[in-house]
């Protein structure tokens, strides 16, 4: 039952932790101390609406139909080889974060909208959260489902609390390039890890 749970906590981190515009957004927020709870909230609460219906709808259906098990446990397994290779790859890049504290901090509604419209404005967050997540989940038991729904809901409550809340300790780390690089390569090998198991579920269904 812990491998179900860590199997999720592991996708997750590897799914959310990435440089991007909602990290971005997230940590300029923290950075300028500009209502870092209501933005992490934001955050996480979409993550828990997308995820509950991936694991709990998408997922359920799937669970339904082997050949489509089958279909979504090939094509994440691709998916997440390709995000490892990208994650690898981008080992050689610089990327940074590039932040500034503002004059002032705005409003929580100017916040909210800007956490909401960062977040679901955004396709990839559907196919990692509904169709990724939801299609891995189609692979497992019915009763490991919410353990899994569990684990990937505590990588993403960790990353963007931490990430909000600890921003101004954090941005000086995130404008090293060698941080990015370091978790790219751990991000990387997290994804390995997952597409074996996607592997070895789809070896396992056809022998």
């Amino acid at each position: 039952m812990l491998e179900v749970y860590f199997e999720g906590v592991l996708l997750s981190a590897g799914l959310i932790i990435a440089i991007g515009a909602q990290n971005a957004y997230v940590l300029k927020q923290g950075v300028q101390n500009n209502h870092v709870f209501f933005v992490a909230t934001v955050c996480f609460l979409c993550d828990f609406v997308l995820m509950s219906l991936g694991i709990l709808g998408v997922g359920t259906f799937v669970a339904q139909n082997q050949v489509l098990q089958l279909l979504l446990a090939g094509g994440g397994m691709l998916y997440i080889l390709w995000f490892a290779l990208q994650s690898f790859l981008s080992i050689r890049q610089t990327q940074s974060m590039e932040l500034r504290r503002a004059d002032a901090p705005g409003t929580v509604k100017a916040a909210v909208i800007g956490a909401l419209a960062i977040t679901l404005l955004n396709p990839h967050v559907y196919l990692d959260t509904v169709v990724i997540i939801g299609g891995i989940a189609g692979t497992l038991e019915a009763e490991h489902k919410p353990l899994f729904l569990l684990g990937v809901l505590t990588s993403s409550a960790i990353w963007f609390y931490g990430l909000a809340y600890g921003a101004r300790k954090l941005a000086p780390i995130f404008r090293k390039p060698l941080t990015w690089q370091i978790l790219n390569f751990l991000i990387g090998l997290m994804m390995l890890f997952i597409a074996y198991q996607l592997g070895l579920f789809i070896f396992e269904s056809l022998t």
